[in-house]
């Protein structure tokens, strides 16, 4: 029997398993099997929480195809959540060791339950080989790739996993999957991207939708919110500061 729990950040979805406790095996596998809408758990993927000799605790994310993800911006935050809650620490400033890095939370506690939590994350990755993408601009602000009837431009960043954003006219009743699962997988990224399809309302205002590399379109998605206002700010649609809209909630960069 192996125990775990349920948690979203912004709709983004992950099944938590405590991996310091107990053995844990066939991660990928086991991915596949619990996000599983109509025959497992229902998820955008697995979240393992870990022993690091680096940090506090490490984090190991699965995306529902099975395939391992640097970081995960929303997922982090419920990792902090849930290593405070279960007991695991008494801190309420924890770091977290994944594949982009350590990263430091700030945890808000009210009545010994975590209630928000902030996550530092780091500076963004503007060189291609970094990213990665395979692109001789620097930083890569007019990447021409075309998926089926469409020719888009993409603004490539990586935040510890690799983001290209897209201007579109209308987010609302743009086919994400139709266009998301083939720039996915465009030749010109190595190790695949998340795909950001933004709406520029105003200076301080930006509509989002995600096909997440690896889980297809998601509710919401942390790292690739702040690679979309890098990329905003690289072209300068938007001010440095502004609210990126997702199809779950608002927050502000």
């Amino acid at each position: 029997m192996i125990k775990f729990t349920k948690m979203q950040g912004l709709g983004n979805d992950y099944v938590y398993m405590d991996a310091i406790h107990q053995r844990i095996e066939n991660q990928s596998s086991l991915a596949q099997f619990v996000s599983d809408r109509h025959f497992g758990i229902g998820a955008d993927g697995l979240i393992l929480i870990c022993k690091s000799d680096v940090a506090d605790f490490k984090m190991r994310m699965f995306n529902s195809d099975g395939s391992e993800a640097e970081m995960c911006g929303n997922g982090i935050r419920c990792v902090g959540k849930f290593v405070y809650d279960k007991g695991l620490t008494d801190q309420t400033a924890v770091t977290i060791e994944t594949l982009a890095g350590i990263k430091t939370l700030k945890l808000n506690v009210t009545n010994n339950k975590v209630e928000t939590v902030r996550v530092d994350m780091g500076e963004p990755i503007l060189e291609p080989e970094r990213i990665p993408v395979m692109a001789i601009e620097k930083p890569v602000k007019n990447l021409k790739v075309k998926s089926l009837d469409k020719q888009f431009t993409l603004t490539c960043v990586s935040m510890g996993n690799p983001h290209a954003i897209t201007v579109i006219e209308d987010t609302k009743n743009f086919d994400v999957k139709r266009y998301g699962k083939i720039l996915e997988k465009a030749s010109v990224f190595p190790n695949k991207t998340n795909v950001e399809f933004i709406e520029i309302l105003d200076k301080e205002h930006i509509k989002m939708r995600v096909w997440e590399r690896g889980s297809g379109e998601t509710l919401a998605c942390g790292t690739g919110a702040c690679a979309t206002l890098v990329a905003c700010s690289l072209n300068g649609l938007t001010n440095r500061h502004a609210y990126v809209e997702l199809l779950r909630r608002n927050f502000r960069d």
